[in-house]
C-alpha cells in the first residue's frame, strides 16, 4: 500500500502531546480527524518525535498508509483544505508520497531542539519561552553545553518510567544563543530520551546561575542518576525545530 509523510507544525499549548491519549487532545487526533474528514476514509498515523503536552514544533513528521490518494500535484492543493479543518495552532506544511517501506520515526537520523528563555518580562513570550529573571553565566553555559559532547550515556536526564532499551544517545550539536531578546539552548542528536532535553537545560543553568559546579555537573552526567538531574523547566519553551532523514 502506498506511503505517506505528512509534516506539520503546531503550537502544543493547548494539547496533552503527540500522540494519541485517552481522555485528552493532542496533535495526532486532529491531524487524523482532518484527514477523515477530508478524505473520508479512517487514517492510522506513526509519528516521528514524540512531544510532551505544551511543547511547540516547527517541524514534525507522521506518515501513514493509504490508496487512491491524488497524486502529488494535486495533494499540494488538497493541504489547503487540510489546513481550513485543522485547528489554528497547527499547520500542515507538506503531504508527499514516499517509498512504501520509508519510516518517519526509525528513518530520521537527527532531531533537532531549541529551548528558549527570556530574562525580562514580555508578555508575548509567555507560552512560548521560559522567563528566567537571574543573573547568568553565559560562558558557563557554554563550557556544560560543549562537555556534553563528550559523552553518549544520558541515564541522567531520562524520566522515571522511560520504556527504552539503553539510554545511549549521540549528540552531534550541543550549544548556547543569543537569539534577539531570547537565551536559547539548541541541541541536535540521533535520539534524545523521555524529558531529556528540559532535563539538560534544567541542569545547565543551575550551573549558569552558579548554584552548581561544572564539576558537580560533570558528576551528574557521570553518576548515571536521574535523581540528581534537575528537570523543573516548563514545557512551553521547548521546539522541535527539525527532523532530518
Amino acid at each position: 500500500m502506498p506511503r505517506y509523510f505528512i509534516e506539520v507544525s503546531y503550537k502544543g499549548t493547548n494539547y496533552s502531546g503527540f500522540q494519541v491519549q485517552q481522555n485528552a487532545n493532542s496533535i495526532q487526533q486532529e491531524v487524523e480527524r482532518a484527514l477523515k474528514i477530508f478524505f473520508k476514509a479512517e487514517f492510522e498515523l506513526t509519528g516521528s518525535s514524540r512531544t510532551d503536552a505544551g511543547v511547540h514544533a516547527l517541524k514534525n513528521l507522521f506518515h501513514f498508509d493509504a490508496e487512491n490518494l491524488p497524486d502529488d500535484n494535486a495533494l499540494e492543493k488538497d493541504i489547503y483544505n487540510l489546513n481550513a479543518i485543522l485547528p489554528a495552532d497547527i499547520v500542515i506544511k507538506r503531504l508527499y508520497k514516499v517509498a512504501d517501506t520509508a519510516h518517519c520515526r526509525f528513518d530520521a537520523i537527527s532531531r533537532e531542539y531549541k529551548y528558549f528563555i527570556y530574562q525580562h518580562k514580555e508578555p508575548f513570550l509567555e507560552d512560548r519561552a521560559f522567563y528566567f529573571p537571574y543573573k547568568l553565566d553565559m560562558d558557563k553555559l557554554g563550557q556544560a553545553a560543549a562537555i556534553l559532547l563528550q559523552y553518549d550515556d544520558f541515564t541522567s536526564f531520562a524520566k522515571r518510567n522511560s520504556q527504552v532499551n539503553n539510554f545511549r544517545c549521540k549528540i552531534f550539536k550541543s550549544e548556547w544563543l543569543i537569539e534577539e531578546n531570547t537565551i536559547v539552548y539548541n541541541v541536535q542528536a540521533n535520539r534524545f530520551l523521555r524529558g531529556m532535553v528540559r532535563g539538560l537545560t534544567a541542569t545547565m543553568l543551575k550551573a549558569g546561575a552558579g548554584r552548581i559546579s561544572i564539576e558537580d555537573f560533570i558528576r551528574i552526567i557521570e553518576n548515571k542518576d536521574a535523581t540528581k538531574a534537575d528537570f523543573a523547566v516548563p514545557p512551553q519553551g521547548l521546539f522541535l525545530v527539525n527532523v532530518r532523514y
